[in-house]
């Protein structure tokens, strides 16, 4: 029997402009929501390789750039693009909702 995923609602979507990323604290979690042609993904938002905040750094199309070091990471996978980042960061997988941002948590 699968257990169910538990979900996590962070935001309403009209709070994340296009073409930007915010910040959303829920829980224990700090998660960088992002906008990209109405189509919304979440990572952490703490960058793998220093303290730079993803949410402040600079989007474009899919790929967020952490403005403390310049490390480049995918936001649909969180794979790494630039470095001098190495570790990918982590991703969530959004649920669909006509008006708020959910993502499914993890089942670790």
């Amino acid at each position: 029997m699968t257990k169910a995923a538990t979900t996590l609602q962070l935001c309403k979507k009209s709070e994340v402009p296009e073409g930007e990323a915010i910040k959303a604290e829920k829980e224990q979690l700090v998660l960088a929501v992002y906008n990209v042609q109405g189509e919304y993904f979440v990572t952490d938002d703490a960058c793998t390789h220093g303290p730079g905040s993803l949410s402040e750094g600079y989007l474009e199309d899919h790929v967020i750039e952490c403005d403390f070091h310049g490390g480049c990471f995918d936001i649909r996978n969180g794979e790494v693009v630039t470095p001098p980042c190495m570790i990918p960061v982590r991703t969530y997988t959004v649920i669909p909702d006509p008006d708020y941002i959910v993502i499914a948590l993890p089942q670790d």
